[in-house]
């Protein structure tokens, strides 16, 4: 029911497939999305039920507590045991199926390289040492443990899924529509970017392609520097786009820990995605922004 698993509820539907999902909140879930057969599961605490999944032939997971935050103790720990826990208790469900679906399709994030700078980094890369990489690293190995049980698993490690009704972009399209946008905190750091149709459409390649397996990333084969980003949004939307965001400012809002996440950033490069076959259909960040604004 959030921002990219509405976009995946609306492709799935409008090709014929029959969805259900699960949510914490049956009511609210269903009233947007009536089409969906809606079942209510605390993912921390308990198993997904086994009921839902009679007929199911593939399982896309994009669970997890939102990271954009200011990260308290007990934000840390519901964003770290959504993704962890969440993900154990839904594999153990699957596992235990008598009739199994033939794939997982388990999201993660490109945070799992951590701050590299300037430095290109693919699947092939080692996990990063922030909070936010160690995330990361727990909810893939809890995805992993599907593999035991016969099932193909491809775990899609995603970049900032650009989308104007919520993410970056929509908290940034107000103050560049005002003329008060720039590059923030210095703006050198790379932003690992994604549109949201390649966004789901990797999900839906991942799904139904069955020579997929393992992790691919879902971010711009060009990725761009924050300063080239809000250039790229300016000329989107016709305005001016000059003024910097301080780092000291990134720090009021979220605190030292994540502001220090917003300062650093990766330079992804989808190498093992575009290996096997994914075709983006916005590489390029002028074009996507203009498609999307």
């Amino acid at each position: 029911s959030g921002l990219i698993g509405s976009a995946l509820c609306d492709l799935l539907l409008g090709r014929g497939d029959e969805v259900i999902a699960f949510t914490r909140d049956t009511e609210d879930a269903s009233c947007r999305f009536p089409a969906v057969a809606w079942h209510a599961w605390e993912p921390t605490l308990e198993r997904p039920p086994a009921a839902a999944f009679e007929g199911v032939d593939g399982v896309i997971h994009l669970l997890g507590e939102p990271i954009n935050q200011r990260w308290t103790d007990e934000a840390k720990r519901k964003i770290m045991e959504t993704r962890r826990a969440g993900t154990h208790n839904l594999v153990g469900a699957i596992a235990g199926l008598e009739r199994k679906p033939a794939v997982l399709v388990s999201q993660s994030a490109v945070g799992y390289y951590g701050d590299r700078g300037q430095e290109p980094v693919d699947e092939s890369d080692g996990p990063g040492t922030s909070f936010d990489a160690e995330v990361t690293v727990a909810w893939e190995a809890a995805a992993r443990e599907i593999e035991s049980a016969g099932v193909r698993l491809v775990i899609v490690r995603t970049g900032q899924v650009l989308d104007p009704e919520g993410g970056l972009l929509g908290e940034l399209l107000l103050p560049f529509k005002l003329g008060l946008g720039g590059p923030i905190a210095g703006g050198d750091q790379y932003l690992s970017w994604i549109h949201r149709d390649d966004e789901v459409g990797i999900l839906l390649w991942a799904l139904d392609t069955e020579a997929v397996s393992g992790v691919v990333n879902a971010s711009s084969p060009q990725p761009a520097t924050n300063r080239d980003f809000a250039k790229a949004l300016g000329r989107a939307l016709g305005r001016p786009a000059f003024l910097p965001l301080p780092g000291f400012a990134l720090d009021l809002k979220f605190g030292r820990e994540f502001g220090d996440v917003l300062r650093g950033g990766q330079r992804t490069i989808p190498k093992r995605t575009e290996e096997l076959g994914y075709e983006f259909r916005y590489p390029r960040l002028d074009e996507a922004l203009r498609d999307l604004v």
